[in-house]
């Protein structure tokens, strides 16, 4: 049996038919490969998920609408209530969202627990529970330590309870100047390009120890390049507080955006806001 190609009048047999197929498919793919393909990055949601008038920040919910939106990662704001209770909040008293001009460093667990927000009906959530919901929605984390001083116990704790969620391979940490030496090997911590040149002089150093973290206006093509090329990860932070006072704040972001990208920039830090110019 033979059958007609197009009108070109070219007969193929039967049994040439599979291969007519996969070549076709082969030009195919020869073909959208030369095209433009969309720009894939790892977003890390800003301020515990999703940061809008419609979540409150490091709150169950905000974490669940991350991962529905598709982030890569969330950022938990960590801090310490007088009781000694890891909390995931970012502001240092609970007035923003639950009406409580309480300072963190003064709040018992149980004063707090029963706080609901103003904008979504959440309540505050222990750093644990929210590592724990992390794990369940398969969101990485990055740890914002808003703690001061140096205690290597409750230090430990933070990284038993990453070990604990397995979330310890791939969490990073914004730290401290004084937590740094302890937390250095156990979870991969923000450096300037300057913090970094001086690492890389201190015995032990490695590069997976550490990530290069800046705004845009910091981060230069070529020290993205340099970083690649030392094998350190390269993130980004486009939030909002960088742009809030620009005349057209969303069209700076667009661009410092599109700059990353060109640089060869894979893993950004956002506010939710800024999701939309990212195509995921």
């Amino acid at each position: 049996m033979s059958a007609v190609c197009g009108s070109t009048g070219l007969f193929i047999t039967k049994q040439y038919r599979g291969s007519l197929l996969c070549l076709t498919a082969f030009l195919l793919l020869v073909h959208l490969s030369g095209q433009a393909q969309p720009f894939s990055a790892n977003l890390i949601a800003h301020r515990g998920g999703v940061v809008d008038s419609k979540h409150t920040e490091n709150t169950l919910a905000a974490l669940r609408e991350a991962a529905r939106r598709g982030y890569w990662m969330v950022e938990l704001d960590m801090r310490l209530t007088r009781d000694s209770v890891l909390i995931a909040q970012h502001d240092n008293n609970f007035q923003r969202y639950y009406g409580l001009p309480l300072a963190v460093k003064d709040a018992d667990w149980k004063q707090i627990a029963g706080l609901t927000s103003e904008a979504d009906q959440q309540a505050p959530q222990q750093l644990e529970r929210m590592l724990q919901e992390c794990q369940k929605l398969g969101l990485q984390v990055m740890i914002d330590n808003k703690i001061s001083g140096l205690d290597t116990l409750l230090f430990a704790k933070v990284v038993a309870l990453l070990r604990t969620y397995k979330l310890q391979e791939k969490a990073l940490m914004i730290g401290t100047d004084e937590s740094t030496p302890y937390f250095t090997g156990k979870v991969r911590l923000s450096c300037s390009r300057q913090q970094l040149e001086e690492n890389r002089r201190k015995p032990g150093y490695q590069p997976a120890h550490y990530y290069l973290f800046e705004s845009p206006a910091a981060l230069t093509q070529e020290s993205v390049q340099w970083a690649n090329e030392q094998g350190i990860l390269v993130v980004a932070a486009i939030n909002e507080f960088a742009y809030r006072r620009l005349p057209k704040p969303d069209e700076a972001a667009s661009r410092d955006i599109d700059r990353m990208k060109a640089y060869g920039v894979r893993y950004f830090q956002i506010d939710s806001a800024y999701d939309p110019l990212f195509k995921r």
